[in-house]
């Protein structure tokens, strides 16, 4: 297994408004986080937010390339960023103990917090079409490259971590520095990830680690 420290390359926030950061994720041109009672777009080239959805979004975040999915509770919901508007929900398969959130291969990827799993769900029902077991407490969940990634928390130890998508294994480990945890990830589909900092109110840019 590979393992390195974490290279921090930037750090936004905190925000006014804001006390925690829960799930995020990246729409290609903007980071939309979730903070409980709404959804942030956040610019990474300004380090400002530019628009906020108010809706429940207590955990994960995902985007489809057209719509945002945050897990609200027991409930994933699917919402029209354009909008605002929420157009359909799914049951959550920890029923409320959910917490990252990822799109890839046409499913959900969604974490069990305290389970240490993640389960890849169909979209349209939140039928849970396979199970990942991890080690780890798992806060947020990521592919990139056809590598699936996800961010642990367990007191003050946080890493970023690759995992096997069959059995699990661990493959390569990211380690956040003391005290800076992960409660959100996701890739900008290049060399760095963007993690949620929970109770700091922050989201960082971490670099990912070159292949080969």
């Amino acid at each position: 297994m590979k393992r390195s420290a974490a290279e921090i390359v930037a750090e936004y926030g905190p925000f006014r408004g804001v006390e925690r950061v829960h799930g995020l994720t990246y729409d290609g041109q903007h980071v939309w986080f979730a903070s409980g009672d709404k959804l942030n777009a956040l610019d990474p080239g300004s380090g400002k937010t530019v628009r906020e959805i108010d809706v429940a979004a207590d955990a994960g975040t995902a985007f489809d390339g057209k719509h945002l999915f945050q897990i609200a509770e027991d409930r994933i919901q699917k919402i029209d960023p354009k909008t605002g508007h929420i157009v359909s929900t799914i049951p959550a398969p920890g029923g409320g103990g959910d917490s990252g959130l990822a799109w890839a291969e046409g499913s959900l990827w969604v974490g069990q917090y305290r389970d240490r799993k993640i389960h890849q769900i169909d979209p349209h029902t939140g039928a849970i079409r396979r199970t990942i077991e991890s080690n780890r407490f798992v806060t947020g969940v990521t592919w990139v490259d056809g590598e699936l990634w996800h961010g642990t928390w367990e007191g003050d130890d946080s890493d970023v971590r690759r995992v096997d998508p069959k059995t699990g294994e661990v493959l390569e480990r990211v380690e956040m520095p003391a005290g800076t945890g992960v409660s959100g990830l996701e890739s900008d589909g290049g060399d760095r990830f963007f993690c949620g900092g929970g109770s700091s109110g922050t989201v960082r840019a971490v670099r990912r680690p070159k292949r080969g």
